[in-house]
Order: C-alpha cells, then structure tokens, then sequence
C-alpha cells in the first residue's frame, strides 16, 4: 500500500452509482428513460426545469455510472437506461440482507398454515 493510496480512497463503481442515485434530478432522468429509452438530451431537457447545461451534467454523471449508454443517430445523440448497475447494487447491498426476513417470513407461514389445518 503506497501514501497516496491510504490518503486518496479508492473510487469503486459501487460509489459512482451510489453518487448518481443521490439526486432527485437523475433518479427522475433514470425514470423518464424506464418510461421510454432512446430519448434525446432534448427530449430530457423538456421534462425537466434546467437548463440544457444542467442536464447535460446530470447525464454525463449518469454515464460514468454506467446507468445511462449512448448511440449515435445522424446528428442526435440517443440516450438508453442500462439497469445491469442498479441489479449489482441491489444483489450486493439489499439482497443479501433481505434474505434472512424473507426466510422468516416463509417459515411463519408454513407453520400458520399447518396449524390452521389442524
């Protein structure tokens, strides 16, 4: 381990999504291409009260998250939600901790449901 690294943390692609996830503004961006992929920064622009500028930092944020991908088509430059990132986060980070419960949960049942035929 270098100086530089116990001094300067390491940036995981954990932490970029979870930085892009951290505003309302890029979740609701993440939302309108659920709705409909393929939109154009114009597109995006119009539903929402920023500036082209604005938007275009959101989704620059989005992108080096990996969230967001973009295609080229003639001049317009198309913006696609990629979900892959967010099913790491929940695989990593809720699922395993949503197991246990689930567990429980399913065992109660069980049991209630055999004393009820009883």
């Amino acid at each position: 381990m270098t100086f530089w690294s116990r001094i300067i943390p390491i940036v995981t692609d954990d932490d970029r999504v979870f930085k892009a996830l951290a505003a309302p503004q890029r979740r609701f961006l993440l939302d309108q291409l659920f709705v409909r992929d393929g939109r154009t920064l114009s597109e995006l622009e119009s539903t929402l009260e920023l500036t082209r500028h604005g938007v275009m930092k959101h989704l620059r944020i989005l992108e080096d998250a990996g969230l967001v991908v973009t295609r080229r088509s003639g001049r317009e430059k198309l913006h696609f939600l990629n979900p892959v990132p967010i099913r790491l986060i929940h695989d990593r980070w809720i699922d395993k901790f949503s197991k246990r419960q689930v567990s429980a949960l399913a065992e109660l049942k069980a049991k209630l449901e055999e004393e009820a035929t009883r």
